[in-house]
């Protein structure tokens, strides 16, 4: 298991999906199977698509920024900054499970939106 390269990969296929070119991130990165665990995306690889599809479509201006990339084992852990239209702003968390063959074969998630005021001074990644 290479970590590094699993990293590298994470963040390629996220980025890639997020930009719109999810068909691409699949084609490159994703296994055999493709197990989904976000509850608002389809599982396997044709809801994967069809979600970022639908995503660039109606929100092309979305950005997002990887702040720490984090792995073991079989597992990759993306921690990043994303701003959507309005300035709504999120820091979310991805993981991803790779097989043996260093590709993608599972996902999940947790998103919070950043707050506008907070009880301490501390960012939230």
């Amino acid at each position: 298991m290479n970590l590094e390269e699993n990293k590298r990969n994470a963040i390629a296929f996220y980025k890639m999906a997020y930009e719109g070119q999810p068909q691409q991130a699949v084609d490159q990165f994703v296994g055999d199977e493709y197990i989904q665990h976000n509850p608002d995306v389809a599982n396997g690889t044709d809801g994967f698509v069809d979600y970022f599809l639908r995503m660039q479509k109606e929100y092309p201006e979305k950005s997002i920024e990887f702040v720490r990339v984090i792995a073991e084992g079989n597992l990759v852990a993306l921690h990043s900054h994303q701003t959507w239209p309005g300035n709504d702003q999120y820091v979310t968390m991805d993981f991803f499970r790779f097989d043996d063959s260093g590709k993608i074969v599972e996902h999940w998630d947790a998103i919070q939106q950043i707050p506008e005021s907070s009880a301490n001074p501390n960012m939230m990644y």
